[in-house]
């Protein structure tokens, strides 16, 4: 079967992405919102049936890289973002257009010996403008990830989230390979997210093992902080909606505290 098979040095591989592609879109699922098809009740991931399923798990690095800057007249503070693929399977999606910018999303999730099923999911993709300098727009996922900013009260405690980021929009795709193993592939599968406006499908996607990191002076990867004092929770969450199936929905958050105003000390 095409598809995703693993990295095992001496042992199975990924097919050329140009043949999995191929065969792919010949054997495509059916559309989006197709008669009688509807989303799963339940996560496919969890329960009996995931043993059966190379289900993918996304976990987010903590912030790191931070630093300050004056923007618009506003004091922000930076953060590098690491949204990496942890499971026993990558995180695929295909995208179908239903918008101007905008597509419907299915998961698809490999099985154990071969096949695939694919799922609908909440998600959508939005063709998203980064500004001329970081390279015009890209087919992005929207909402995968939400950074936060929380007081840390005097007994230690959490406040109501104060701050939040402006970016809502990421890519999917495999940027670094972070964790190697038996099973992540030895080289980029998934490639940099598409930026032609009139496409009609696209897929996104992580390797297990790999990363999707954006630098903390990336487009819109800061909060604004103008004004705040005392000890803070930087926190982000990928995937915050819960519009994708992984194997485990309790590990998509990490956080770091901070001082304010911001020197680069921690509390």
């Amino acid at each position: 079967m095409p598809g995703y098979s693993g990295g095992v040095k001496g042992g199975p591989r990924l097919l050329p992405y140009a043949f999995v592609l191929a065969v792919a879109l010949t054997f495509a699922a059916p559309a989006l919102g197709a008669s009688g098809w509807h989303p799963p009740k339940e996560n496919p991931c969890e329960g009996p049936r995931a043993a059966r399923l190379l289900c993918p798990n996304l976990r987010i690095g903590t912030p790191s890289e931070m630093y300050v800057s004056s923007y618009g007249g506003k004091v922000v503070l930076h953060a590098t973002s690491n949204v990496e693929s942890r499971g026993r399977g990558p995180m695929e999606l295909h995208g179908q257009r239903n918008g101007p910018k905008k597509m419907k999303v299915n998961q698809r999730i490999y099985k154990k010996g071969g096949g695939h099923i694919t799922v609908r999911t909440g998600a959508s993709l939005h063709f998203t403008d980064v500004g001329a300098y970081f390279g015009g727009s890209y087919w992005k996922v929207h909402q995968l990830a939400r950074f936060e900013l929380l007081p840390v009260l005097p007994d230690g405690t959490l406040g109501e989230v104060v701050r939040t980021s402006p970016k809502l929009n990421y890519c999917l795709r495999d940027l670094d390979r972070t964790r190697p193993g038996k099973r992540s592939p030895g080289s980029a599968f998934y490639p940099g997210c598409n930026q032609d406006p009139s496409i009609m499908r696209d897929r996104l996607g992580t390797s297990v093992g790999w990363s999707d990191i954006y630098p903390a002076d990336y487009d819109k990867q800061y909060i604004n902080v103008t004004g705040l004092r005392g000890c803070f929770e930087f926190r982000m969450t990928v995937d915050p909606k819960h519009h994708l199936f992984e194997s485990n929905e309790h590990d998509n958050s990490s956080h770091r505290r901070v001082r304010l105003p911001y020197t680069g000390a921690s509390c």
